[in-house]
Order: structure tokens, then C-alpha cells, then sequence
């Protein structure tokens, strides 16, 4: 288990991942290298978390929408939900697979959401990318910086088909633990009860998110 202050760290670290990627592209951006983009984004989505009054104070409905606008065109969220799901993900049907989605975010927002207000002097500093002329998929490797020790951060990447769509985040690392593996392990869990299926895990996650939305 943690101890709070590195408890603290860990929910602050997701909190910066709540809006990474979520800067507005630059014209030119599908052309970037993907360490550049990261870097980029970074820098641009810390300066709004430490501006923004409404996001720091953990104001759910706006980061919400900063997320929607923000975030998930920069995101392959449908390859995370399904890794994170595993096989069943096949079986789901396309409302399903929606519904997934849909409760998945608003877990992630709910429970990063008070963690905001920790982002305050941190920098990102992000590593030169190993790659190779041709690559699809990368790991664009980072440290936040401030108070206490480093915090890793790196991104798994793929670049998305089609002129200028450019490089998309399918699963992340913070503090050695990848977001797509912790939750496919708690994902299992409910699969494999009984009658488990994707409307059980949709039920689950949104029973999840009624009992955090109560205690706010």
C-alpha cells in the first residue's frame, strides 16, 4: 500500500493525465515527432491546470466538458476500453462498447478529480523518443518534476491512419503502473463472476460512480 504522501503524488501524477494530450493541436502537429507533441501538450495542459480555478477545485461537470472538447480526440480510447476489457469487449454489443466508454471516463474523472489542485509548480521533462523510421507505436518516456522525488509518466502511442491525424495515447504509466493493465485486473474480476458479461461490468462501473457522485 502507499503511504499518503505517496498516495498523494500517484492521484496528482493521474490528475496531470486527466488533460494530458488535451492542448488544441497546432496546424502542423500530425508532422510532429511524438516526444515532441508530448512535450508540447504538456507544457500547455499544466499551465491550464494550474490557471484554471474551476478544474482546480475539482468542479466534475467542467472537467467533463474540458475532457470531452480536450482529451479524447487525442486519445485512442476505444483500443484502451477494449484492451482493458479483454475478450469479452468482442462480445459487447456497439451500444455496450458505449456504455463502457462512457462510465470508464466518468470513473476516471470522478476519482481523479480532487487530486487537481496538487498540480502547482511542476514541469515535465520528456525524454528523445527511440524509434525508428516507419514505426507505429512508440513510448515517449517522462518525468514530472517539483516538490519530492521525479514522478514517471510515459505514453504508449500509436500513429492513427490517414493524413494529418497524427500520434494518438492508447495506455499510460505512472509510477510503473500501467492505467490499461490495472483495470483490465479489476475488469476481470467482474467478467469471470458468474453470468459476468459487459452489461455486468457496465452496471458495476456505473454503480461505482453513483457511490462517488453521492459523496460529493
Amino acid at each position: 500500500m502507499m503511504n499518503r504522501r505517496a498516495w498523494g503524488q500517484y492521484c496528482a501524477a493521474w490528475a496531470l493525465v486527466a488533460g494530458m494530450a488535451s492542448a488544441p493541436l497546432v496546424a502542423s502537429a500530425a508532422d510532429m515527432a511524438p516526444d515532441a507533441m508530448i512535450k508540447q501538450l504538456s507544457d500547455e495542459v499544466l499551465n491550464t491546470l494550474k490557471t484554471d480555478q474551476a478544474i482546480r477545485s475539482g468542479d466534475v461537470s467542467k472537467i467533463t466538458s474540458y475532457v470531452d472538447s480536450v482529451v479524447m480526440p487525442n486519445v485512442d480510447f476505444r483500443r484502451m476500453m477494449a484492451s482493458a476489457v479483454g475478450p469479452k469487449w468482442r462480445t459487447a454489443t456497439a451500444a455496450q462498447q458505449q456504455q463502457l466508454q462512457d462510465e470508464f471516463k466518468k470513473l476516471m474523472v470522478n476519482t481523479y478529480a480532487g487530486a487537481l489542485h496538487q498540480v502547482s509548480d511542476q514541469t515535465i521533462s520528456v525524454k528523445p523518443v527511440r524509434m525508428q523510421a516507419g514505426d507505429k507505436e512508440v513510448v515517449v518516456r517522462s518525468e514530472i518534476l517539483g516538490r519530492g522525488d521525479p514522478i514517471q509518466l510515459d505514453y504508449r502511442l500509436q500513429k492513427t491512419p490517414g493524413q494529418g491525424m497524427g500520434w494518438k495515447i492508447y495506455n499510460l504509466n505512472v509510477m510503473g503502473i500501467w492505467m490499461v493493465e490495472t483495470y483490465r485486473n479489476q475488469f476481470q474480476e467482474e467478467l469471470n463472476k458468474p453470468g459476468g458479461s459487459p452489461q455486468t461490468l457496465i452496471d458495476s462501473i456505473a454503480a461505482r460512480n453513483k457511490a462517488n457522485a453521492g459523496k460529493k
